[in-house]
């Protein structure tokens, strides 16, 4: 059997912190970070019961690197990199063949290619499966919201990262018109060449959210911004918003004003098998957030690259390629990887709660037709 490990890190600094040290309910989130600073890597859960189709199976630890999201965008490179190969010693200690990268230990400097040099084992970042899991998940989302994709406008915000990029390229190939929505005009103009060159989609490009948001039916969001860049009157009525991004893009906000949009978190995904989270050497489950046995779709290529006995770094450094979104697609078809439903916000988005959304953003548009948010 081969084994596998899992970087996470903190998302929220009082929240995940205090669920260890309840005391940091009490601090200020940079008195925490502070002490995060000074900490190593924390073993924090083990993963069993993960059985494919085929019959092979796969365990795996969670290692948790102790930095939030500010503390990966404003300390020094070489000091994280240090943070990172620390936590990958300690996966090799406990006998991981892989090891994946979760949220922004993959965002980070090269996207993982300066930790595998510095590591005996191989390293994934998850990216090509969280691509391929956003896109299936939005479409499916769309579907059901009524949204005729032959015939929607498509927005990829964040369309010049490593994960944008490859999702533009994917859903150029069905749509009419697709918005690139990022920082960089440079870039952004690059990208619009290379993809008129594929499609015969009309293409437009924009630096302003609002204004790039403002006739897209299908959103897919995937920035690496260190806060929510999606606020409640950016989304058109009925709008479908697929957030892959961790810190979210969309405002909670969003959750709480607008009952006439979609909002979905991409890569929610059931590993084959009865997957258990439980503390390490402790009692009782590990929650990361998702439902019990379920992961994020990072996670899941970790597993599915495991269950294949394709150790190697699959997904590595700031460009991931439509050819490795098909492959890890195939890979984790067949051990029996599939998308489990939707979560928005922490929560579990049934099919009653979609007609609910889909009903509400049909009654807005007959109040105001000339209106779209």
């Amino acid at each position: 059997m081969r084994k596998f490990a899992f970087i996470i890190h903190p998302i929220d600094a009082k929240r995940d912190v205090a669920r260890k040290y309840p005391i940091a309910r009490f601090l200020p989130e940079r008195t925490i970070e502070w002490y995060l600073q000074s900490m190593g890597p924390i073993k924090t859960a083990h993963i069993t019961g993960i059985r494919s189709i085929t019959g092979e199976e796969t365990e795996g630890v969670f290692i948790g690197c102790p930095l939030t999201p500010r503390q990966f965008l404003e300390l020094p490179l070489d000091f994280i990199y240090d943070k990172l190969e620390q936590c990958g010693r300690v996966a090799e200690e406990l006998g991981a063949e892989i090891v994946g990268l979760g949220a922004f230990t993959s965002v980070v400097g090269d996207g993982g290619i300066t930790l595998s040099k510095r590591l005996n084992i191989p390293v994934t970042t998850g990216n090509s499966y969280t691509i391929a899991t956003a896109i299936e998940g939005a479409n499916k989302a769309a579907d059901m919201m009524g949204i005729d994709r032959r015939e929607a406008t498509v927005a990829i915000i964040g369309a010049t990262g490593s994960i944008g990029a490859t999702c533009a390229q994917l859903m150029v190939r069905d749509t009419k018109r697709m918005t690139l929505i990022g920082r960089n005009v440079e870039r952004l103009e690059k990208l619009m060449t290379k993809l008129r060159a594929e499609s015969n989609a009309r293409l437009t490009i924009h630096t302003d959210i609002e204004e790039g948001l403002r006739d897209a039916d299908i959103i897919i969001t995937v920035s690496s911004a260190a806060q929510a860049i999606v606020e409640p009157h950016h989304i058109k009525t009925g709008a479908v918003v697929c957030d892959v991004a961790r810190p979210r893009d969309v405002s909670v906000a969003v959750s709480k004003e607008r009952d006439d949009v979609l909002v979905i978190e991409g890569g929610v995904v059931q590993p084959p098998g009865e997957m258990r989270c439980t503390k390490w050497k402790g009692n009782g489950e590990f929650s990361f957030g998702f439902p019990p046995g379920t992961a994020y779709a990072c996670m899941s290529e970790t597993m599915a690259l495991a269950l294949d006995n394709r150790l190697e770094c699959f997904t590595l450094g700031k460009d991931v390629s439509v050819h490795q979104v098909d492959e890890i697609r195939d890979i984790c078809d067949r051990h029996g990887f599939r998308l489990a439903g939707f979560r928005s916000f922490e929560r579990a988005v049934d099919d009653e709660t979609i007609e609910r959304i889909k009903r509400h953003a049909q009654a807005k548009r007959k109040l105001a037709p000339e209106r779209s948010k």
